[in-house]
């Protein structure tokens, strides 16, 4: 285990600033995609990317690698640009966005960008893959002992507030817990926006926390742009033994560029040349306050 250090944390906000200025750019140059979610979960796969994950860009196939799984694939931009600022491939590449013969799709497909774990498009499926990848994973390991320490891989799986309106997901939440499986952590981004208004007006889902609980999952409920918070609980996650766990991180849709935070609109809309040029101005200004 690393420690994160405060020194550390400003180095970690400051590559999240980058992450953001990068999506910034990619979706403005695309046209099309989503814009709040990347943005909230910016620091998010800033502490994964360049502090937590297990992981080696100049050998994506590492076996001992952990897995990210990203079940909300809309919020790709995040995810592709954390993987180039880590350097699994060139940042110009961000620039080919959801354009034909990209690898980098308006949702990830494996096929065409290797380096993924998993396609994903239809919200609600990321969590099984995840199990079925944390049971293979037990099994590699002649894990069926519960009581054996805890395997070394994680599995991460990302997920939205929104997609918990899916009937699949909370079958999933049930087998992950008859499984035990406690080489899984799922963070889910509670931003409370979806594309057709907020989660609560939508398909209420509070208490979140009581319902996972009840699901005899691990949980915990942190800041999802407190570096500190975050990592906290992912720590105590990877110690706990007979369940998964689960972290609810409270979130800001279109975090650090103020016209998109909190607003739903942004879920799936695209800034125009001169948002985008304001948005990078901001981002920039944020960075210089680090």
């Amino acid at each position: 285990m690393q420690t994160l250090t405060d020194e550390k944390i400003e180095k970690l906000k400051k590559k999240a600033n980058e992450i953001r200025k990068s999506i910034i750019r990619m979706l403005f140059e695309a046209g099309s995609g989503h814009t709040a979610g990347p943005l909230g979960m910016a620091d998010i796969f800033s502490l994964l990317y360049f502090h937590t994950l297990k992981h080696d860009p100049k050998n994506p196939k590492w076996e001992e690698r952990d897995r990210l799984i990203l079940s909300n694939g809309h919020i790709c931009p995040v995810l592709y640009s954390a993987m180039a600022h880590a350097g699994y491939f060139s940042l110009n590449e961000l620039q080919t966005l959801r354009k034909f013969e990209s690898r980098l799709q308006g949702h990830p497909h494996r096929e065409f960008l290797p380096y993924l774990e998993t396609s994903s498009g239809p919200l609600g499926s990321g969590l099984s893959q995840a199990i079925g990848m944390a049971i293979a994973d037990r099994m590699d390991n002649n894990n069926s002992d519960l009581s054996a320490d805890k395997a070394e891989k994680i599995i991460y799986c990302l997920m939205s507030d929104g997609e918990l309106d899916e009937g699949q997901t909370w079958e999933a939440i049930m087998l992950a817990s008859k499984q035990k499986l406690e080489n899984l952590i799922v963070i889910v981004d509670r931003n409370n926006i979806q594309i057709s208004g907020f989660t609560e007006e939508v398909m209420p889902l509070n208490n979140l926390i009581n319902k996972w609980i009840s699901f005899n999952w691990d949980v915990y409920e942190v800041d999802g742009h407190n570096f500190k918070q975050i990592n906290n609980a992912i720590e105590k996650a990877k110690g706990i033994k007979d369940k998964p766990s689960v972290i609810i991180a409270n979130t800001v849709p279109g975090s650090g560029v103020k016209i998109f935070e909190n607003n739903y609109y942004w879920h799936g809309n695209v800034p125009n040349k001169e948002q985008a040029r304001k948005a990078l101005l901001e981002l920039e200004e944020n960075n210089l306050k680090l």
